[in-house]
């Protein structure tokens, strides 16, 4: 690893020293995403304003469709047998350079774009994760190089990929299974966040399923002796994997949440409903956890006299770092640089601190590009199993409040102010300069390609942890 470490600074340096005319081109690029970043803005505003679940993203998949076909993009819809799904493509030939784009939003959180706690009751979903700065801002990167290629006559292909459902539907697996990455060189994506930064990342192994339980209903007084509640099988199931939590380890995550538990106290429920995510840095650990959750929900069947049936419902690989094309990418992010905020916004983003369990700790917006380092992170994405496909690398802009969690409703006021839009030209210009870097010097994309087979290993055989079954397009129904 360390003779390939070298060659990648060898081959880094020498790219950026030979290219001074690369830096002309840069800056082109930079200039048009200034240029138009109001009509991005206004893209991602459409797509707060939607806030569609996960493979219902109707209008959202039609708007970002509808820019590129307009730019000269050949747009391919409904690929991976989901409505949603898109490829846009553009130029010929190789490397082949992919961008991903998300845009699906969360359930049951509301918020306006405003820094106390305001639910809007036509709103019941909302981009609590910054999806619609996702899919604005990549479809922005992939237009400002579609008019640098023009300019420049740049041989290759550029391909945004349209990707539902990545909050827990698995999306980008079917397209990697349906082999839409198959002849791509290198894959980038970035993340709204808190703070700036392109490092190597890993993130958690993910497996999802709901456990149906279905019993015998009868009148919970006069007959109670007649039922078997399905609810008594969900219960007992979830008492026995939290007494498993002892036994697992460290590093494991289970959590669930009951989504049908009966309908009437005086009812013996006769069905009932628990949707479980299990989650793991290792696979192969993740699959022996997932096995002893599968056994519990039998026992607990038997044991309450019911019968249970899980349905997987997603599965994610860990994210494959590729430290090659993450050193690029942090070149550009610390070229492009931080955000500068208005008095405004750093009142807003105060207001917003307010609301934090630990507000004490706030010291203002983020606007430096942190150092590069390798990331552990704590969550799981469908990008995961894009990564063990292809070379893959992100980066995270600033778009919220420092200290806000994702998946809460200071996200979505954040990602619906201008915080999120400025992050988002930051994360915009740094996916399309990286961009530039890999078609105009092809010896950093065979690099990055050594390093994903020497990380990936020789016998590694890619299978989806979804295993066969069709996209869940009804998930969040």
């Amino acid at each position: 690893m360390k003779k390939l470490e070298a060659l990648t600074f060898l081959l880094i340096a020498t790219a950026f020293i030979s290219c001074a005319a690369a830096d002309d081109e840069k800056q082109q690029v930079i200039s048009f995403l200034e240029m138009h970043k109001q009509r991005h803005t206004d893209l991602a505003m459409q797509l707060w304003d939607f806030a569609e679940l996960g493979y219902m993203e109707t209008r959202s998949s039609n708007l970002l469709k509808q820019h590129l076909a307009s730019s000269g993009f050949e747009v391919t819809s409904g690929v991976a047998d989901i409505p949603t799904a898109f490829v846009a493509s553009y130029g010929e030939g190789s490397p082949v350079i992919g961008i991903l784009a998300e845009f699906d939003a969360l359930p049951g959180i509301s918020q306006s774009a405003t820094p106390t706690r305001e639910i809007v009751d036509d709103k019941p979903n909302g981009h609590a994760c910054g999806h619609h700065l996702f899919g604005a801002c990549s479809t922005a990167a992939a237009l400002a190089l579609k008019e640098w290629m023009d300019d420049q006559d740049i041989k290759g292909t550029l391909r945004l990929y349209g990707t539902p459902a990545e909050e827990g539907g698995s999306g980008k697996v079917y397209m990697v299974r349906a082999g839409l990455f198959d002849d791509v060189d290198a894959v980038l994506h970035w993340h709204a966040s808190d703070r700036n930064a392109a490092n190597p990342s890993t993130s958690l192994v993910n497996k999802s399923a709901r456990f149906t339980f279905t019993g015998i209903s009868a009148h919970a007084a006069a007959a109670p002796h007649l039922g078997r509640s399905a609810l008594d099988g969900v219960e007992s199931m979830n008492y026995m994997v939290n007494l498993m939590r002892e036994h697992v380890l460290e590093k494991t995550r289970i959590h669930y949440v009951i989504t049908r538990g009966g309908e009437a106290p005086n009812v013996v429920p006769d069905y009932a409903q628990v949707y479980y995510y299990v989650r793991h840095p290792d696979a192969d650990t993740l699959l022996m956890i997932w096995d002893r959750v599968i056994s519990v929900s039998e026992a607990a069947a038997k044991g309450t006299g019911t019968e249970v049936h899980a349905k997987v419902m997603h599965g994610n690989h860990s994210l494959l770092p590729n430290e090659t094309l993450a050193k690029v990418m942090h070149a550009n992010l610390s070229m492009v640089g931080g955000v500068v905020y208005s008095e405004e916004e750093k009142e807003f983003a105060r207001r917003v601190s307010s609301s934090f369990l630990d507000a004490t700790n706030f010291s203002g917006l983020e606007s430096k590009v942190l150092p590069m380092k390798m990331d552990n992170g704590q969550g799981s994405t469908d990008v995961g199993d894009v990564s063990w496909n292809v070379p893959t690398t992100g980066l995270r802009t600033a778009t919220w409040v420092p200290g806000t969690a994702s998946h809460s409703w200071q996200a979505i006021a954040a990602g619906g102010y201008t915080i999120g839009a400025k992050g988002m030209q930051v994360a915009a210009k740094t996916l399309a300069l990286t961009v530039i870097d890999l078609l105009r010097n092809p010896k950093l994309i065979s690099t990055a390609k050594q390093e994903f087979k020497d990380r990936r290993g020789h016998d590694f055989k890619y299978v989806p942890l979804l295993g066969d079954r069709n996209p869940p397009l009804d998930y969040r129904k």
